[in-house]
């Protein structure tokens, strides 16, 4: 068995860089959040008002998620963080000002910004992470986004013992923005440049610059252009990456139904107090956070599609219990199910997403499955609400049920391509997680 290789001084940094920002980021969601009852008061708004004010993160949010793949092809991955980085910092400081000077206008405007930072960056940590992780050859993602789980976990507690002594919001935001900033400039220093630019050098070189390329684009596997708008959708065309790309939908439309509904299903669906609501909100959050922080192991000794499958599955029975059980008790102790379920099947997807290829062609497909999991997180989760109307929201949540049962069945797509054989021996190659390779192991993904 190969040992993974020494960790040198720049490495360390580039890795400790990501976790830092994350956790940053993860701060600074969860102190909008606990804050947005204090914002809503400052507007003087109704509910469906600030509903309203709220669209300016959504619209951000996606703007940022579907444009940062492309830029990181173009810039590479640490002007798409330092970008991302401005803008987060520049949103914080327009909500604060916005919601001191009790203006609607400004805080939608300053949560577009902060949303744009937040896609922005978001995808283009992925592609560092999963960079990182070939660097290293051992699982970085799930501790990566453990780091924004954390954030939201310390931003939610700082938040609430906050609103509990009446501290204006727009300081308690603009502090947040201080942090953010000093993070955000180690953390550009620390990334080495280039990563996930290799496609965009080849472009520059002209025709015949890379091998087997009709344009100089570059290709990936099986022929297909790694650059521009049509390149990010040809990646597409692999079987394993839509296979990869439904389970990310999956387990992405599972973390995000519990940030959008989990309190409010307690309290309408189960008969909670609001503050019962709101530490079972709390209790998600820790079980994703431990679940990032103890998963490394676990893919190294079984391998990423044993390990999403039963976390697919840990989830489902969690919440199955939510949906069907009549006991207040028992569905939020079953929240931890859901939350330690859900925890891995996102970093896990978007690192096997990037297997099996050269390191440009990986950010692109990195690029897309973030871009679909992403997609999944904003979007989905709300679309419940339209159901909820008709159902209740109770059995709404049979729609994330569903998905996590088809992920299951699905995660085989997750092993690891076998590599082209080099002549007797092959199929006994060492995996990613420095498993010797059996029959098992191969790509059949029926």
């Amino acid at each position: 068995m190969k040992n993974p290789p020494l960790m040198d001084a720049a490495t360390r940094r580039w890795r400790a860089a990501l976790f830092l920002f994350m956790l940053a980021t993860g701060v600074s969601m969860a102190s909008w959040v606990a804050r947005t009852p204090a914002v809503r008061d400052a507007l003087e708004v109704s509910t469906g008002s600030m509903g309203l004010v709220l669209f300016g993160l959504s619209i951000g949010s996606m703007a940022g998620v579907l444009v940062s793949g492309g830029l990181v092809r173009r810039h590479g991955g640490r002007s798409v963080i330092a970008l991302g980085a401005g803008l987060l910092v520049a949103g914080l400081a327009v909500i604060a000002g916005g919601a001191a000077l009790e203006v609607s206008a400004g805080v939608f405007g300053g949560l577009a910004l902060f949303g744009a930072g937040m896609g922005l960056a978001e995808v283009a940590f992925n592609i560092e992470g999963a960079a990182v992780e070939r660097t290293l050859g051992r699982p970085v993602l799930p501790v990566l986004h453990g780091c924004f789980s954390l954030g939201t976990v310390v931003g939610a507690l700082a938040g609430m013992a906050l609103t509990a002594v009446r501290f204006p919001v727009g300081w308690h935001l603009a502090a947040v923005a201080v942090a953010v900033t000093a993070a955000g400039v180690w953390t550009v220093r620390a990334v080495p440049a280039g990563t996930g630019r290799a496609e965009a050098e080849a472009d520059a070189q002209g025709p015949g610059s890379a091998p087997g390329s009709e344009t100089g684009t570059g290709q990936g596997a099986g022929g297909e252009r790694t650059g521009g708008v049509r390149g990010q959708l040809a990646v597409w065309r692999d079987r394993r990456l839509v296979l990869i790309g439904l389970i990310v939908l999956a387990m992405a439309f599972a973390e995000g139904s519990a940030n959008d509904w989990l309190p409010l299903l307690m309290v309408d669906g189960h008969g909670t107090s609001a503050t019962a609501g709101s530490l079972t909100f709390m209790l998600f959050a820790v079980a994703m956070t431990t679940g990032r922080f103890a998963g490394g192991p676990l893919l190294v000794r079984y391998g990423p599609a044993a390990v999403v499958r039963a976390s697919a599955l840990v989830a489902a029975v969690g919440v199955a219990l939510v949906i069907f059980s009549s006991s207040a008790l028992l569905a939020g102790a079953a929240v931890v199910l859901w939350g330690l379920g859900a925890s891995l099947g996102f970093p896990v997807t978007i690192s096997a997403a990037g297997e099996g290829a050269r390191p440009e062609d990986a950010s692109a497909r990195v690029a897309a499955v973030s871009t679909a999991g992403y997609a999944a997180f904003l979007v989905g989760p709300p679309s419940l609400g339209f159901l909820a109307d008709h159902v209740g929201l109770r059995n709404a949540m049979v729609v994330v049920l569903v998905l996590l049962g088809g992920a299951a069945l699905i995660t085989r797509a997750l092993r690891s391509p076998v590599p082209e054989r080099e002549g007797p021996g092959t199929g006994a190659a060492a995996s990613r997680e420095g498993r010797p390779r059996t029959g098992s192991d191969q790509p059949d993904l029926v």
